[in-house]
């Protein structure tokens, strides 16, 4: 009986199962590991010299259960800022005698300008509460250099709060009693910063960092945050100078850190105190560590208890006291005056290092001036390598044909990596043409990895199936080296030239992400010297030959599944919430952009085995059964639903009313966003309930008369450019006066002054009746020169609209008291002021609607009150 495969693609089907089954234990142990499976978390019975996970949890449990809700505006911030210190007193009360311990209050107020998601506002904030606790040694005074430890209890709108910043917050409270029940004396005063204003723009470390006396004295900071609701925590950004890094290096127990991270932190919507400390204000060393998955909870009401990773926040707390411990030894902590006398003799110290953690297990560290002979040695091997190959035959022309062939390798590698990327999208873009919904894959990330895996290996292998229709460049009769093994040579050597140039690309433009490429060739290198010794006693066909190209790169390959799968979830996660770009291109976007992604994780997984293996893949039933896959992937995952209560959607509904004066409503609405590619169209396809109370038929077009312009969406500014294609539907306002008494309302307080061509409005903003406020944003038009916010210092004007360039003030803090402030003017034409004011109050009709939607859509609903007034 003839069998249906040949000997060829049955030996390549084998190949192919092989490498599946590589890959997958692979991924299974990255998957592990950045779920921190591989973590046991300590019990509330654990000795009191360790941290605990669950005693934690249970400082999580109060913030988060029995407090509801700890956003500005809302009583539950000042509980839980009771709790804290509460505490923090029970610490201190059995601190033994040997420590100084000092609690304190502080409520912080000021105003500055600032670029926020690359658009520039003003802040002016008022009576935000910290709380602070400084622990040292009896023999400390107040000026010694100390260490800063930060996260904020506050939450955002809608949500408890447990990953967002409740793990932080519970982190540090167990930190500190662990400090003291230790009984470790630290040789620094260590300081908690527990700041009650960070989700309102990083108001409560700008003001301990300009107000407090403890401030100039930080020599290093670690500041905690979390986008997510565990997994292990990536030290996302660290500086200035590259000490800090290097300290994380050396004691982090479960390590999760490497430099590329810094370099892409800015594409991400969102910012951390970390810029306040180390960047706009205090200049100080310090680390930005994060809670990266479950970012899918992320600012939503399901960021809850039950979310978070089991041992996320052990490993957590068990990085963060050896970094306490060890940034409390390092005599790199100065204060402010010891670094400015530090700066003056020997410069600022803004080297960047490289460093990566391997699978948790430990972290590799090496600084730039390291990094530049590292990173440069694999291009100098691609260089010499001619000469050591052909010692005996060596001559211009000679090099100059074995370049040829090299350089033959390392197009057809690179054109691998390009159509890796390419084949993907354009199965994304076809998926999308037939499909009545995008991102099928974000709850069930496994289906982009169906759908983009198999076609990226096509896009990789195909060049290799024209490889023999261009002849090499070398003589094969006189080397005397078999043709196959001179077409081995040539694509091995440019495959690794490729990731040597990329490396020294990375080096030349100063980034960190250079370390994954050199660590690939560097492994290339290795696995081929292990190919060559044992394809001379093997040939170059036999499977031996090819383990023996394999097994060296596992080391090297299970890293990049981790980071590449990492990042690959990450990805998908952060897709729910990183902005909907106008239709029809914002569409596309999102399964284009995960496309691309895993099309180049890919690339960095397989490419290095390409050189040897494509041999073996690089046949016609191979590609066609990969291609099957991806049809196959692509059909069935029209049938699944993007969205799950454990993805989902992210709704923004606004009740807006316009006002005229203190107690009049002119205009009543509810105003929809989203902020994924899935339009408001495809959400009320799927919400019959609430279409059906906004009086939606199905024959409507939410093209005509439901646009919601964006200038109705200033409270949020600028977290509104995120949203595209918003409604807007007609309203009661029958019940407001039920609950308002009285609407916001801005006023004169005293006479216009007018001084050499200049016009200073002095104005009185009352908040009316409401209780919950977030806050309020100021959009102010029209020749303002000056004002009294920020030391009378504007900042850059913004364009909403398609209106009028505008200055944008946010005003938060003590609602119960009105805003006074004047606006000056250089010319006698109108100023004009906008007014919004987001209250968090949501009335019967609102919260009747938001209970409409289904529990895969999360509702982040509000209510603002809009008013004009020109001066």
């Amino acid at each position: 009986m003839v069998s249906w495969l040949s000997s060829g693609d049955a030996r390549a089907f084998k190949c192919l199962l092989a490498l599946a089954l590589m890959y997958g234990a692979m991924s299974y142990l990255a998957y592990t590991v950045i779920h921190t499976r591989h973590v046991r978390p300590l019990g509330s019975d654990a000795p009191p010299d360790r941290f605990s996970e669950a005693r934690a949890i249970e400082h999580i449990r109060h913030l988060t259960v029995d407090i509801d809700g700890r956003q500005e505006g809302r009583p539950g911030l000042e509980e839980a800022a009771r709790y804290i210190r509460g505490q923090l007193e029970a610490f201190a009360d059995r601190a033994g005698p040997n420590y100084r311990v000092e609690i304190e209050e502080t409520l912080v107020s000021g105003s500055f300008n600032m670029i926020f998601l690359r658009h520039s506002i003003s802040v002016a904030y008022r009576s935000h509460k910290n709380v602070l606790m400084r622990i040292s040694s009896n023999f400390s005074n107040d000026l010694d250099s100390s260490v800063l430890v930060n996260g904020h209890f506050d939450s955002p709108l809608g949500s408890p709060g447990a990953g967002d910043c409740g793990s932080c917050v519970a982190s540090m409270l167990e930190l500190a009693r662990l400090i003291i029940d230790s009984n470790w004396i630290p040789p620094r005063p260590i300081i908690f910063l527990f700041n009650g204003a960070e989700e309102l723009f990083l108001l409560g470390s700008h003001g301990f960092v300009k107000t407090h006396r403890w401030s100039n004295t930080i020599g290093a900071f670690i500041n905690i945050e979390a986008s997510g609701t565990g997994g292990l925590d990536l030290v996302c950004q660290s500086g200035p100078g590259s000490w800090p890094s290097h300290v994380y290096a050396q004691s982090a127990q479960y390590p999760m850190a490497n430099s590329v991270a810094q370099d892409v932190f800015g594409i991400i919507p969102g910012d951390t105190d970390y810029r306040i400390f180390a960047e706009d204000y205090g200049d100080i060393p310090g680390l930005d560590i994060i809670f990266v998955l479950g970012g899918y909870f992320y600012h939503t009401s399901y960021d809850t208890l039950e979310r978070l990773l089991p041992g996320s926040i052990q490993a957590r707390g068990e990085n963060l006291f050896r970094l306490i411990e060890a940034f409390a030894s390092s005599s790199m902590v100065l204060n402010a005056n010891e670094r400015t006398l530090e700066v003056a003799a020997n410069g600022a110290k803004t080297d960047r290092a490289v460093f990566f953690d391997y699978l948790s297990w430990f972290m590799i560290f090496y600084s730039r001036k390291v990094s530049v002979v590292l990173h440069g040695l694999p291009f100098v091997i691609f260089l010499l390598m001619p000469l050591f190959l052909r010692p005996s035959n060596f001559a211009m022309h000679s090099w100059f044909a074995t370049f040829s062939d090299y350089f033959k390798g390392m197009l057809f590698h690179a054109i691998g990596v390009v159509l890796a990327i390419i084949i993907p999208v354009v199965f994304a873009v076809l998926r999308l043409l037939f499909s009545s919904h995008a991102m099928s894959w974000f709850a069930h990330p496994f289906l982009a990895f169906l759908m983009f895996v198999p076609s990226s290996l096509v896009g990789l292998l195909l060049p290799m199936t024209i490889w023999g229709f261009f002849p090499l460049s070398q003589d094969t009769s006189r080397l005397q080296v078999s043709k196959d093994a001179l077409s081995d040579e040539a694509r091995f050597w440019g495959a690794f030239g490729l990731y040597a140039v990329t490396t020294v690309v990375y080096l030349l433009a100063g980034l960190g992400g250079g370390f994954l490429t050199y660590l690939i060739s560097i492994s290339m290198l290795l696995a081929w010297f292990s190919f060559y010794l044992v394809s001379k006693h093997c040939g170059h066909l036999s499977l031996r030959s090819l383990a023996g190209y394999v097994v060296p790169l596992i080391p090297c390959l299970t890293y990049v599944a981790y980071y590449g799968g990492f990042l690959d979830q990450f990805l998908v996660e952060k897709m729910g919430m990183m902005g909907s770009l106008p239709q029809p291109y914002g569409y596309f976007a999102p399964d284009v952009i995960v496309a691309t992604v895993i099309g180049l994780v890919t690339g960095w997984c397989v490419g290095p085995l390409v050189p040897v293996v494509g041999r073996w893949l690089a046949r016609s039933s191979i590609l066609k059964f990969l291609m099957q896959v991806t049809v196959i992937a692509l059909a069935l995952s029209s049938q699944f639903f993007p969205y799950s209560i454990d993805a989902p959607k992210r709704v923004v509904l606004q009740h807006t009313f316009i006002t005229a004066d203190a107690n009049k409503i002119v205009d009543s609405s509810y105003e929809f966003s989203v902020v994924d590619a899935n339009s408001l169209a495809f959400l009320f396809k799927h919400v019959p309930e609430a279409a059906k109370m906004l009086h939606i038929s199905s024959e409507m077009s939410f093209e005509e008369g439901y646009h919601s312009d964006s200038s109705s969406w200033v409270a949020l500014f600028p977290v509104s450019f995120l949203f595209s294609g918003s409604l807007k539907f007609p309203a009661q306002a029958d019940d407001v006066s039920k609950h308002y008494r009285h609407m916001p309302h801005l006023s004169v307080r005293e006479p216009v002054s007018v001084s050499t061509g200049l016009r200073r409005v002095h104005l009185e903003l009352y908040l009316g009746s409401l209780e919950e406020i977030w806050v309020t944003v100021l959009n102010i038009t029209g020749p303002l020169s000056n004002w009294s916010f920020a030391d009378n210092r504007l900042p850059a004007p913004e364009t909403i609209s398609g209106g009028p360039p505008s200055y944008i003030c946010r005003l938060s803090g003590r609602s119960h008291e009105n805003w006074t402030f004047w606006l000056e003017a250089n010319s006698s034409e109108t100023l004009r002021v906008d007014v919004a004011v987001l209250d968090q109050y949501l009335l019967y009709n609102t919260q009747k609607l938001k209970n409409l939607f289904p529990s895969w859509a999360d509702v982040t609903a509000f209510t603002t009150f809009l008013s004009s007034y020109s001066f």
